[in-house]
């Protein structure tokens, strides 16, 4: 028996070890996410009578507060959107921009918002040039615009809005006088950005108590934050762009070198628009048109559909090969056309048309990279971060998307009011002749987007993800990963993400040598070969594939479902 026992240990040992360090080694290549291993998903959260998924627990918990106390879908986003302004502050807050879409289910249609801000009005193209300045930078006065947050919220209330302002900002002005525990991701960006933003006056006053960046599991506390929203809360948006706080502003920007003035604040206001949509697959995808890039998704999707992508499979060569070509096509019609309409005739109809789609689609080799792409030229019939999204009783659905843009912002944080001004500015280009030139009084390039599916005329879902140029490529990977995989839709989150970089840029960067593929852990290794010898120049990092959250109705048992990814620190919740 012992020699039988030996005989076997000798033969199969070898067997056992190469077995052990294969997995060691998967093991290790999947898990090299911020937080996470390299595809681990669970169960959606499914509940009756409403459901809210943020990036932050206890902004999610405070929307389903604000649902049981009566309010609805709008008053619960609003709601979580300042507690993440509070709790989140490296991807959010009142000095930022904000985009929505809301299923309104009294009238059973979707209205869109676009409040984002303007560029000051005293300072012009030629001052850049004076200054020999090529490019506008991401921090400091230079690339501060109005921020349109505040300003948002109050649009949304007074259209669909059902509690009083002061109780919906109620839980964000508690939490900001009483302390909050910093969760892990936010820990980790907070520090990364402090190491930037110290040198700004009042940044690290208010942001780093005891001079460094709170660490995960630390209270911090905001009692400046809390007496703005409460002047908020009581004086309604005058508060902020006639009252005090403008005052404020404008005399610690001019202060500090900057151009954003109390009269720019004064005049700013939001527009309502029209979403846009295309159908892929029987499913109507809806996006905001420009000044943000919401249509980059839908006309990847609609080169994509001339594919049959469930035959290719998640994760293969064929589909990475083609998702990848398909950015690199919209992202140079990005460059070029999408930018504030006020100032330019863009051609969104024949941008998301399935025609325009077709002719793009002819230019891609199904098995070769390439190193550029024109952009298109339809014809003219005389565009760090949260993400929210909440449903109600009723039926209402709000999905919401807000930030500062450069994680925490442009660091210039105003004096005693407990936030930092936007630095969306730096998203013009200062190349004279395009539809993104700067000017004064002009919305820049923004890419922050908010998206919803309907089927049938009816809502679907609700979702987002978040994270700078990756938001088009990670709605377009949700819908494929849900319509073409078949993944439910907290795997759909969940699933390992492809991030391709280096395309053209509103800004006036241009590609020429086929840009950087960004693969997340949990793609084979024989797939990632495939891809370079295609001509895909590869790499492996551990962020910026965004942070997804969702909300799906399910019309048949009358639930919603909600997710929320592993990649952030959120949750999803229902009752």
């Amino acid at each position: 028996m012992n020699k039988m026992r030996l005989s076997f240990i000798r033969e199969y040992l070898p067997v056992f070890l190469i077995l052990s360090l294969a997995l060691l080694t998967e093991f290790c290549l999947a898990a090299d996410r911020i937080t996470g291993a390299g595809f681990a998903t669970r169960s959606e959260v499914i509940a009756q009578n409403g459901m809210a998924a943020t990036s932050h627990p206890l902004a999610t918990q405070v929307a389903i507060d604000i649902l049981k106390q009566g309010g609805n879908a709008v008053d619960a986003a609003i709601a979580a959107n300042a507690m993440l302004g509070l709790v989140e502050p490296v991807g959010s807050g009142i000095g930022g921009d904000l985009f929505a879409i809301v299923w309104d289910a009294d009238t059973a249609k979707l209205y869109g918002l676009n409040a984002s801000g303007k560029s000051p009005k005293s300072l012009t193209l030629e001052y850049f040039e004076r200054n020999n300045i090529t490019r506008i930078p991401p921090l400091g006065p230079l690339p501060v615009s109005v921020p349109g947050c505040v300003d948002g919220w109050f649009q949304l209330h007074g259209r669909f809005g059902k509690l009083p302002m002061k109780k919906v900002l109620a839980p964000a002005i508690g939490y900001g006088r009483d302390g909050f525990a910093v969760t892990e991701l936010i820990a980790y960006y907070w520090k990364r950005n402090a190491e930037i933003l110290k040198k700004y006056p009042n940044y690290a006053g208010i942001f780093m108590p005891g001079g460094k960046a709170p660490a995960k599991g630390e209270i911090f506390r905001n009692p400046y934050l809390a007496n703005t929203l409460e002047s908020i809360a009581g004086g309604g948006r005058d508060a902020f762009y006639k009252g005090q706080i403008a005052k404020v502003i404008a005399k610690y920007m001019k202060k500090n070198g900057g151009f954003l003035t109390y009269s720019d604040l004064a005049e700013h206001t939001s527009k309502w628009v029209e979403p846009v949509s295309t159908n892929y697959r029987g499913y109507d995808v809806w996006e905001l048109p420009p000044n943000g890039q919401g249509i980059a998704a839908l006309q990847m999707l609609n080169i994509l559909e001339g594919y049959d992508l469930r035959s290719k499979g998640f994760g293969s060569f064929e589909y990475l090969h083609l998702l990848t070509e398909s950015k690199k096509l919209a992202f140079e019609d990005r460059a070029k056309f999408y930018a504030d309409p006020d100032f330019n005739k863009i051609p969104v109809k024949q941008l998301i048309s399935k025609d325009y789609a077709k002719k793009r689609r002819a230019l891609i080799d199904e098995n070769k990279v390439a190193k550029s792409y024109p952009a298109g030229n339809p014809a003219f019939e005389h565009g760090d971060t949260i993400y929210l999204t909440v449903a109600d009783k009723a039926g209402n659905m709000v999905s919401l998307i807000q930030s500062n843009y450069r994680g925490m912002g442009s660091g210039m944080t105003p004096d005693g009011l407990g936030f930092i001004l936007q630095d969306r500015g730096e998203l013009f280009t200062l190349e004279r002749g395009h539809f993104n030139t700067y000017a004064p009084g002009k919305r820049p390039f923004h890419t922050i987007i908010p998206a919803f599916v309907t089927k049938q005329g009816k809502p679907f879902m609700s979702f987002g993800v978040m994270g700078g140029s990756m938001q088009p490529q990670g709605h377009v990977q949700i819908i494929v990963n849900m319509i073409d995989f078949d993944m439910n839709l907290q795997a759909a989150g969940d699933a390992p993400r492809m991030r391709h970089g280096g395309s053209s840029q509103p800004t006036g960067q241009k590609m020429t040598d086929g840009g950087i593929l960004y693969l997340e852990s949990g793609f084979s290794q024989e797939v990632i070969d495939k891809l370079k010898k295609s001509g895909h120049a590869i790499k492996k990092t551990i962020g910026g594939y965004g942070g997804y959250q969702a909300i799906m109705y399910d019309a048949v048992n009358k639930v919603y479902y909600g997710a929320s990814e592993s990649r952030k620190d959120g949750c999803a919740m229902g009752y």
